[in-house]
């Protein structure tokens, strides 16, 4: 889920989605997608900007690629070949 919720915010408007788009275009409880935005936003891998009365989420694109390449970097390092 949390995944879904991190792709819908990175694809995006530069803006941000709303909470409420992200809810309807994932079909979960406003609960459940509060809980899993919370843990998103506290790995610093988004950020929420309020507007009025309505909560705009933005992934924060440094924070990604450095998650990206640590991921590609280290992938290799088990031995596995899999790049």
């Amino acid at each position: 889920v949390r995944l879904a919720i991190l792709r819908r915010v990175v694809q995006g408007p530069e803006e941000g989605t709303p909470a409420g788009e992200i809810q309807s275009h994932l079909g979960i409880p406003a609960s459940t997608l509060s809980h899993h935005l919370a843990a998103l936003a506290e790995a610093e891998l988004i950020t929420a900007d309020r507007q009025g009365t309505f909560l705009r989420y933005r992934a924060q694109f440094p924070v990604l690629q450095q998650l990206s390449g640590y991921l590609w970097e280290d992938c290799c390092k088990g031995g596995k070949g899999c790049c």
